[in-house]
């Protein structure tokens, strides 16, 4: 058998971290091979609570607090504190399938592996409006990508797949070759430090790519992932456009900076995916994500050029110790 380590950073979210855990109660891999890290991001509702009330059923559970603020500080301490080598990095809101777990292992078997994710399937809170439901339509491929929500769904067959496919609610990793990529580069900032935020998983995803590494896709490592009836506005959209934005202006900055390697901004990737639909159903909506968009690329590009603090931030060459 081959021991896991899932790593749930959270923050005021104890009533879906307890939906989360709850799924891991159900798996068929026994709970003897793998263990849980919950890493407590700050917060100041009942989670540690929650935890606790989840001891006797997830006998390998532990708890961890750290208030420093950014998802990459918790992923950072999630990995230093696991035991595995085989790292499962799941959102505090999703719900495995009951297979997930196995499905992983069975994934890292071949040891050209190196990264695996499965479906991400959406678990609406309220019914979604039209426009949203025609960007989840399946393509000519037959799968289903909707990257502002962190869904995903690319069929019913295991296959290898590019990185940028699998998402950070449902991200398994090996433990060296994330340490070699230098970790997780910032996300999830608060809005105060906003402009602090970075590239997340998607700096991972580029160096897996670069090395030319194997990532698979298996459908039966899969979860579902909540979307709270606050994401389906275009209220929220424009405002992961803007962040998108954000994180695109840093990217470039950083490739520039060490490498002058350019990965194309992932909006424009976006769009051009999706562009027939856009174009029949969404032609205002685009227009406006994309105003969010440059928007947040605008003010992260001017903020890097006068702040010395903010782009020696940016260019740091990792983040792996907060």
């Amino acid at each position: 058998m081959t021991f896991l380590s899932v790593i749930i950073p959270t923050r005021n979210r104890a009533k879906s971290l307890a939906d989360t855990l709850a799924s891991l109660v159900k798996q068929t891999y026994s709970a003897d091979w793998y263990e849980v890290l919950v890493i407590d991001n700050g917060s100041t509702d009942n989670t540690r609570d929650v935890c606790t009330t989840f001891r006797d059923k997830i006998p390998q559970l532990r708890y961890f607090y750290e208030e420093k603020p950014g998802l990459h500080v918790g992923r950072h301490l999630g990995m230093k504190m696991a035991k595995a080598e085989i790292l499962v990095f799941a959102d505090d809101d999703i719900e495995a399938f009951p297979t997930w777990l196995e499905a992983i292992v069975e994934s890292f078997k071949d040891k050209d592996v190196v990264l695996v994710g499965g479906k991400n399937l959406p678990k609406f809170e309220s019914e979604p409006p039209d426009w949203i439901l025609k960007m989840w339509k399946k393509n000519k491929s037959g799968e289903r990508i909707l990257g502002y929500l962190s869904i995903l769904d690319l069929g019913d067959i295991k296959k290898v797949t590019t990185p940028y496919h699998v998402y950070g609610c449902n991200f398994s990793i090996r433990k060296s070759v994330l340490m070699k990529a230098g970790g997780f580069h910032p996300d999830a900032m608060p809005q105060e430090l906003i402009q602090y935020r970075g590239d997340g998983e998607t700096y991972v995803s580029q160096y897996i790519e670069k090395q030319e590494m194997w990532t698979i896709y298996n459908p039966d490592a899969s979860v579902y992932h909540l979307v709270p009836e606050a994401r389906l506005s275009e209220e929220y959209f424009c405002k992961r456009a803007y962040l998108q934005g954000i994180s695109d202006s840093y990217t470039k900055i950083r490739n520039d900076a060490h490498d002058r390697f350019f990965t194309a901004y992932r909006l424009k990737w976006f769009l051009r995916l999706h562009r027939k639909k856009w174009q029949l159903y969404l032609n205002m909506k685009r227009r406006l994500f994309e105003k969010s968009y440059y928007k947040g690329y605008s003010m992260h590009q001017n903020a890097s050029r006068k702040d010395k603090t903010l782009y020696e931030w940016i260019i740091r060459t990792h983040y792996m110790d907060g």
